[in-house]
């Protein structure tokens, strides 16, 4: 896989990438980015889960000037829901270059839209028939419009919007780049890029067969602030004997680290910053068992042959859904069950059902366990060792037992014993520096953008 520091990109955009944790290309990235950068048409067959917003919404942004007085920049989405979805992620790929989107669509009150229009965006993105109604209001004009996307076709096709975008692309500019994506290729879309794209690039990325056998898949729907302590509570519950942890940026696996280590776990994390030497040692204290938790992002657990990870939490959803399966794939090893878990927050929901379609399997949902679940976990985890303990050689001890069995009674010094080896869930807040989840809440960039044990009873920390 290429990064997308190889391909010349402007250092706004790489710092914007670099937020969002993209750090490789996915397949349909590699193949379009390239042509999309030099201005060439192109029809790219591929599904949504696969990273294509960003393979047209990255040469889009680039092109893009701040000062623009009309959009330069059109997408043409089949729902309102997929229009607010790649507005907001353009949204972020555009933070720190001044590149601003809106989507308009049918069903929210055109006055609305009308006066986000007259903010300038350099991009708008819509679904058919409202963006029409806006061209023929001229509250959008069309004469400095240098890209269109036509996201997701053949969808357009299957609703009936063909003849409105048909009526769309007569009124842009004829010398715009024109960018067509769609899961499948049915001869009328073929038709309409015969007729509206020149000498376009026809690019095919197959979904990949992606099964995960062996895994049990679940996510829970948790806001962003409380994730940190959602995932605490799984921990102590579940008392993984190992688990990975991902994060989306590199930022991100620091902060989880540093948070988790003041929490009282042995966590310990790995991401591309990191020498190779200090990557080495870390991942061999894993295999060691000295360390419980990993956190990693993508990029850094890739090729990892580690067979004894019991449990994969995903702290944030992947970008795609070979990401997801290269994750979730760390469990479940050697004919061993595994347990992959996946926090969501209400907006990534769509982003979650994408990457069950592609990968043919179901993501159960499962609530974040209460304080007195997370107890018994550590309960039963107390008395394992208990018991573990009591089958090794204790002949040195046995005389201080009998000594304190003949002064009191055996039940309250055995809870006595559970209750001192019991590491209770820490509550102090742990606060993680905001990062928007994919699909997060839209917001225009501002001018000057900002730049070995278990458990213990441990301080709090915040986490900046």
């Amino acid at each position: 896989m290429k990064t997308f520091y190889e391909l010349g990109l402007s250092s706004q955009v790489l710092r914007a990438l670099d937020s969002m944790g993209f750090e490789e290309m996915t397949p349909i990235q590699e193949k379009a980015l390239p042509l999309g950068l030099v201005g060439k048409d192109m029809v790219g067959q591929a599904q949504t889960g696969t990273g294509k917003t960003a393979a047209f919404g990255i040469p889009m942004i680039e092109k893009v000037e701040k000062e623009a007085r009309y959009p330069q920049g059109l997408v043409v989405t089949p729902t309102r829901e997929l229009a607010i979805q790649v507005a907001e992620e353009l949204n972020r790929i555009g933070q720190f270059k001044g590149a601003y989107t809106i989507p308009v669509y049918g069903g929210q009150e055109i006055s609305r839209q009308i006066r986000a229009l007259k903010k300038r965006p350099q991009i708008v993105v819509g679904t058919p028939g409202r963006l029409l109604d806006h061209i023929r209001r001229k509250t959008i004009r069309l004469q400095d419009i240098r890209v269109v996307v036509l996201d997701e076709a053949d969808e357009m096709l299957k609703m009936g919007f063909i003849e409105d975008v048909e009526a769309i692309l007569t009124e842009v500019p004829e010398n715009r780049q024109t960018l067509l994506f769609s899961a499948t290729m049915p001869s009328q879309i073929q038709q309409l890029a015969k007729k509206f794209l020149k000498d376009p690039e026809i690019l095919k990325v197959q979904a990949k067969e992606m099964t995960v056998p062996g895994i049990e898949q679940r996510y829970v729907e948790v806001k962003e602030k409380q994730k940190f302590d959602a995932l605490c509570l799984l921990l102590d519950s579940q008392s993984p004997d190992q688990a990975m942890v991902f994060g989306r940026t590199k930022r991100r696996v620091d902060e989880l680290t540093e948070g988790l280590n003041k929490r009282g776990y042995a966590a310990e994390g790995i991401h591309g910053d990191l020498p190779q030497s200090k990557r080495e040692t870390v991942l061999r204290n894993f295999r060691k068992g000295m360390i419980d938790i990993l956190v990693a992002t993508d990029v850094a657990a890739r090729g990892l042959d580690i067979s004894g990870v019991t449990h994969v939490y995903n702290f944030d959803i992947p970008q795609d859904a070979e990401s997801y399966v290269h994750r979730i794939g760390r469990t479940g090893r050697l004919g061993r069950t595994g347990l992959a878990v996946t926090f969501v927050t209400a907006r990534e929901l769509d982003h979650l059902r994408s990457v069950e379609r592609i990968t043919k399997s179901k993501m159960l949902k499962m609530a974040i366990p209460s304080p007195a679940d997370a107890l018994e976990g550590q309960q039963k985890l107390t008395i394992e060792k208990l018991l573990e303990g009591a089958r090794e050689d204790t002949g040195a001890y046995k005389h201080l037992a009998i000594e304190l069995l003949e002064e009191y009674d055996s039940v309250n010094l055995l809870a006595a014993a559970l209750k001192m080896l019991t590491k209770e869930p820490d509550k102090t807040p742990v606060e993680l520096t905001a990062e928007k989840p994919v699909g997060g809440r839209m917001k225009r960039p501002s001018k000057k953008p900002r730049g070995g044990g278990r458990r213990g009873g441990r301080k709090g920390v915040t986490v900046n």
